[in-house]
């Protein structure tokens, strides 16, 4: 493949970048496609965000230096596709096949370095597992994909990833900036019951954050002290799709419904409220002092805000249906397959850098979907 020219940045141009990555199990290939092309670019995060799988795609982008990282993400998804054997060899030129064979061998076998079913003997335990496979395996990998002391270090680039106290039941977010980070933080981010099993941290257990919100967007966005910047957000759920016809195509439907809803949700919540602040801080401005210096100007004052913040959403559009298995389809040439949309889409964005426009004067926040504008243009509204 020919070397694409590196997008540059504007001059003029010089908000913070982040990456934020939604979970979604196999399909987090995508994700690394994408990271792929930004590494090529003037767009470098200083910031990653993640969600389950994202979690994990974040942790080797932070945990790595910047020549290595698209080579870590590689041996992350060539490890844990790794075929055990049958499904790629048996159905390698039925797509349809090849994938239903992956699935089925991931609930079975499970998949290398990932996780692996909990063994016959342990259901007879006292007490029995609380989960059907076990994660012991992602502990090792990530320890060998991922530097933590460079995660942890007060210079390097800031990981957040997301999880729930099983407990309580709250959101909680495990930031390099706030505390040291260590694979028990990342595999609890990714801990989707009853797959698999609770993580314990200090004392608390944690699922996988998708179970609240599957993308971290609203988290980088909102945390304070907020910088300008622009957030790369990458989905793998389409929150639009045609009406399903199949009871295959419904439980398909009903999981892209189900994990895209939350993201489309805080996307319009942000940009209202990034708009509201910002033009509260504007409002103020103008206000004569004897109003400005009023309790109920200095009320709205501390939700002002003058930052400016651009969103361009990246999210995986197959042209062809996958089935409600697709999150754990783990066969390596749907995993490449997804790995080259990610790349092409994030290129395309980047080639067309809408952010670079101007921002009108009464607008804090701005959303941008580059690839799904050009289907719309060319009319396949249903997976734009």
């Amino acid at each position: 493949m020919p070397r694409h020219p590196a997008p540059k940045r504007a001059n003029g141009y010089n908000k913070k970048v982040a990456l934020v990555l939604q979970g979604g199990g196999a399909l987090g290939s995508y994700q690394a496609g994408v990271y792929e092309a930004i590494a090529g670019s003037d767009y470098l995060p200083d910031w990653v965000a993640g969600i389950s799988i994202g979690a994990i795609n974040a942790a080797i982008i932070a945990g790595n230096a910047e020549a290595d990282r698209v080579a870590k993400l590689r041996r992350f998804w060539e490890v844990v596709t790794t075929p055990p054997g049958w499904p790629d060899l048996a159905f390698g030129r039925l797509p349809g096949a090849r994938r239903q064979a992956a699935a089925t061998s991931a609930l079975l076998f499970g998949q290398a370095g990932f996780f692996a079913p909990q063994p016959p003997t342990a259901w007879f335990a006292k007490p029995p597992p609380t989960s059907y496979y076990d994660t012991a395996a992602l502990k090792g990998t990530l320890e060998a994909l991922v530097d933590f002391d460079r995660i942890n270090h007060a210079t390097g680039t800031r990981l957040s990833v997301g999880a729930v106290n099983v407990r309580t039941g709250n959101f909680a977010y495990f930031d390099s900036a706030e505390i040291p980070l260590r694979a028990e933080h990342i595999m609890a981010s990714g801990a989707l019951p009853p797959g698999f099993p609770a993580i314990e941290i200090d004392g608390e257990h944690y699922w996988d954050g998708g179970l609240v919100s599957n993308t971290p967007l609203q988290y980088v966005i909102t945390k304070s002290p907020r910088r300008s910047r622009l957030t790369f957000q990458v989905d793998v759920f389409p929150a639009r799709g045609r009406l399903p016809t199949t009871l295959e195509e419904v439980a398909e439907r009903e999981k892209d419904i189900r994990y895209s809803s939350r993201t489309r949700a805080a996307s319009d919540i942000i940009r209202f409220t990034h708009d509201l602040r910002h033009n509260i801080n504007a409002l103020i401005e103008k206000l004569p002092p004897e109003l400005r210096d009023t309790p109920e100007a200095h009320f709205l004052y501390n939700f002002g805000c003058v930052t400016t913040m651009d969103v361009a959403q990246l999210i995986y559009r197959p042209e062809q249906d996958q089935g409600q298995s697709k999150d754990y389809e783990f066969s390596r040439a749907t995993m490449e397959d997804r790995w080259a949309h990610g790349r092409e889409d994030a290129q395309a964005t980047l080639d067309a850098a809408p952010w670079l426009a101007p921002m009108p004067p009464d607008v804090g926040a701005r959303t941008f979907d580059v690839t799904g504008d050009r289907l719309r243009a060319l009319g396949r509204r249903e997976h734009a």
